[in-house]
């Protein structure tokens, strides 16, 4: 068995964040070099034992994050409020990293759709979400109401260019 066929070293819990994680990359479809960039960052920070790990984890990790399994089914199994916290800020940055042409918005709408979706199925109280939205959005982009407003701006704007 090589290296490459051996499952990464993190736990299933881990798995399980990461695999919602890619969801949330795939939502429109395309996984994107900074996506994917990010996602391998976050990870290797937040898994790897040691710095010296961190390389061989995302190296590792990498042909996970093809899996697209939607977010119904992975996101039930990530059970602590810190994990589902975790799972939703890497979520967040994840689609916000990138944008397929210059001429769409950074989030477009089936990603602003799947993090909906995310929301909702993680079931964490309204202000934990809104400390997270707020700790993440670029200070050109905060709004005091939060991503959700932010996202329904972006998104009726869209819809009437």
């Amino acid at each position: 068995m090589t290296l490459q066929e051996l499952p990464p070293p993190i736990s299933p819990r881990q798995m399980d964040m990461l695999r919602a994680v890619a969801a949330m990359a795939w939502a429109d479809g395309t996984l994107e070099p900074d996506e994917i960039r990010v996602m391998l960052d976050e990870f290797a920070v937040l898994f790897a034992k040691s710095e010296s790990e961190h390389d061989s984890l995302k190296s590792r990790l990498r042909d996970y994050l093809g899996q697209n399994i939607p977010l119904e089914e992975v996101v039930p199994h990530i059970k602590s409020i810190e994990d589902r916290k975790m799972t939703l800020r890497l979520g967040y940055q994840v689609i916000q990293s990138s944008r397929r042409n210059p001429d769409e918005p950074m989030i477009n709408l089936d990603e602003a759709a799947a993090y909906q979706r995310l929301v909702r199925i993680l079931d964490l109280p309204s202000d934990v979400v809104a400390d997270i939205e707020a700790s993440i959005v670029p200070p050109d982009e905060f709004q005091t109401n939060g991503i959700i407003k932010s996202l329904a701006f972006r998104l009726h704007k869209l819809l009437n260019n």
